[in-house]
């Protein structure tokens, strides 16, 4: 079935675990010193790894370093012309090596809902994420630091993708990710850029289905640049390509321009002007994001 609204008494999985793992972790900080450098966590991205808000880097979550632990639990919404997407969710991280994450991505249909006599109606997916450093330091040495990682997405609501030509229900992104932040590189600010490769059979990150008429599984290509104006504040763009896999409408690459501020270890706010182009035939889908996030 599709969903027409939330349930607020339903349990949603994904939010219960990622909340005990960021109060577990809290329970135990005593135990930690005081960890990496502010903003070094990165925020987090729509599929729940830490990035930036379309991207994966090959930054952790949260701020634990060798021997702790660390993490985070974000709530993101983002508002366009025509639908309006809801994410939320959390990771945690262990000994600066790996990453878990979990997150519940919901896509109200808005515009389209209503054409398709489905007022309300919305498109939800559950991502589980696992990402592992592998060498390299984001801060300190010529290496950058380089990740890799896999989204595994299910979607709750399959008949609309399935009508369209999409093949599964579910599917897995894997990727790998390399990020460094270059001291006083620009003018004497600090600049972070991140290249990830990612192979994906996600239409829409994963709301639309996966696999379609056009192909199954394709190698893309994505980038961020950001400069770090002070250790609290940070801007810069990035740019997602996405597979267009379904004939019946294109699917545009995404960017957005991004402007976040880390209160302090614990509270980030990101917000952003995505562009994600066309979506399910409605044009010109671009609009504000805003993502509220705590860290430890």
């Amino acid at each position: 079935m599709i969903a027409n609204s939330v349930n607020p008494s339903s349990a949603n999985v994904c939010m219960r675990w990622a909340i005990a793992f960021f109060f577990i972790a809290i329970a135990h900080a005593a135990r930690a010193g005081d960890g990496r450098l502010i903003a070094t966590g990165g925020a987090t991205e729509v599929e729940g790894s830490a990035g930036g808000g379309l991207v994966p880097w090959a930054v952790l979550a949260g701020y634990g370093t060798r021997d702790e632990i660390g993490g985070s639990v974000f709530r993101t919404q983002l508002q366009l012309p025509d639908y309006r997407l809801d994410a939320y969710g959390g990771a945690f991280t262990i000994d600066n090596r790996v990453e878990f994450s979990l997150a519940r991505d919901r896509f109200d249909l808005g515009t389209l809902g209503k054409a398709i006599g489905m007022p309300g109606a919305a498109l939800r997916q559950n991502v589980m994420g696992v990402k592992v450093r592998l060498a390299g330091d984001l801060v300190y040495g010529d290496l950058p630091q380089i990740s890799i990682g896999a989204q595994y997405k299910h979607d709750l609501d399959f008949s609309i993708p399935k009508l369209v030509g999409a093949r599964h229900d579910s599917g897995t992104d894997v990727y790998i990710t390399a990020t460094h932040l270059e001291l006083a590189a620009l003018d004497g600010y600090d600049l972070l850029w991140n290249l990830t490769v990612r192979s994906s059979n996600a239409n829409q990150f994963g709301l639309l289905g996966f696999g379609g008429d056009r192909g199954d599984r394709r190698w893309l290509a994505e980038g961020s640049v950001a400069m770090l104006f002070d250790p609290h504040w940070a801007a810069g763009v990035e740019y997602r390509q996405k597979p267009d896999h379904l004939s019946f409408a294109r699917e545009d690459n995404a960017a957005d321009v991004f402007l976040a501020w880390f209160a302090n270890k614990h509270v980030a706010v990101i917000g952003s002007w995505v562009e994600l182009g066309s979506i399910a035939g409605l044009a010109r889908q671009r609009g504000a994001y805003l993502s509220l996030q705590g860290s430890f």
